[in-house]
């Protein structure tokens, strides 16, 4: 497909990418709420908190947050908002660990477990549309399910947009773990440790003696999230579940939204020549946007929400047509 332009400019200090990734969080006020929290039981035994924003509509958007961020991330807030006043339902996923109750078993979530994600899917069957939407570590996870092979996907979900995804996760942590970047390691890495600490205190044969070593998301996911999810370590960890590996077998209409400058970002992360030659990516490489950010000079939509409504509907209109 072709690429998209992008005709987003921020003017002034929004022009600077970490701005753009830290200032909604600190000083974006949204005024939404959820109606309904559902708790699932995985096939595991272990659960799920799903919140639900429900208007009687036909069409439904499937939100996935990004690492260590929650149903109430700003990002997902602003995007649940908009989608709603403008005719969808919204399904917040919280990942295993993430809605404020540590989950059961020796399992956290991460970048590549679309199993549950797929155990999400026939909560939503009612609907007539489904709309898949991640964030970064969410991004990731929407595309790889809806370009791997292992599950059978709703015949109802017509659409997946993602918003500063980190496709190629070896190139994003070399990225992120350059020195103007420190800061996002170093906050990850608070949260992600008192996640393990907790968990071993309900499963004590989590060994929690490496925490003081750990300096980077490399060593933990060499240490944590390799060994509990079976990957050999942390490289193949990233390896096997960056979503680029599967970009060229999305058979629904896809949307990626990187910015140029990003902080969290490789180079490797802007697949311009995929879309080119794919018959359903569609890719817009902004220049601006920090990470989750795409922050309007109004404040009151950014651009990320305007642009995935726009998508949305538009696929919906072609679908209508056919």
């Amino acid at each position: 497909m072709p690429l998209i332009e992008s005709n987003y400019k921020p003017k002034g200090w929004l022009k600077y990418g970490h701005l753009q990734t830290i200032y909604p969080s600190f000083f974006r006020k949204i005024y939404f709420g959820y109606d309904e929290r559902q708790r699932i039981t995985l096939s595991d035994g272990d659960f799920l908190d799903l919140d639900w924003k429900r208007n009687d509509n036909d069409k439904l958007v499937v939100l996935c947050h990004g690492l260590e961020g929650s149903s109430s991330s700003t990002y997902i807030l602003g995007m649940a908002k908009h989608l709603n006043d403008n005719g969808f339902d919204i399904l917040a996923i919280n990942y295993r660990s993430c809605s404020g109750e540590m989950n059961i078993n020796m399992r956290f979530y991460h970048h590549g477990a679309t199993d549950d994600l797929n155990e999400v899917m026939p909560h939503c069957a009612d609907y007539r549309n489904i709309h898949l939407m991640g964030f970064s570590l969410g991004g990731n996870l929407a595309l790889k399910y809806v370009g791997e092979d292992i599950f059978e996907k709703p015949k109802n979900l017509k659409s997946v947009t993602a918003f500063s995804v980190p496709i190629d996760l070896e190139d994003c942590v070399q990225e992120i773990h350059k020195v103007k970047n420190q800061i996002y390691v170093q906050n990850f890495l608070i949260t992600l440790k008192k996640k393990v600490k907790e968990k071993a205190e309900d499963l004590p044969e989590l060994k929690t003696e490496h925490l003081k070593k750990i300096k980077s998301l490399v060593d933990f996911d060499n240490h944590y999230t390799a060994p509990i999810h079976g990957f050999k370590d942390a490289y193949d960890y990233y390896q096997k579940v960056s979503s680029k590996r599967f970009l060229k077998n999305i058979k629904i209409p896809a949307l990626i939204v990187n910015a140029a400058d990003d902080p969290m970002l490789g180079n490797f992360c802007y697949p311009t020549e995929v879309a080119k030659k794919s018959n359903n990516l569609y890719f817009m490489h902004t220049q601006n946007g920090g990470h989750c950010g795409f922050i309007e000079k109004d404040e009151e939509i950014y651009f990320s929400e305007r642009t995935a409504l726009w998508f949305i509907q538009e696929k919906i209109k072609s679908a209508q047509l056919e």
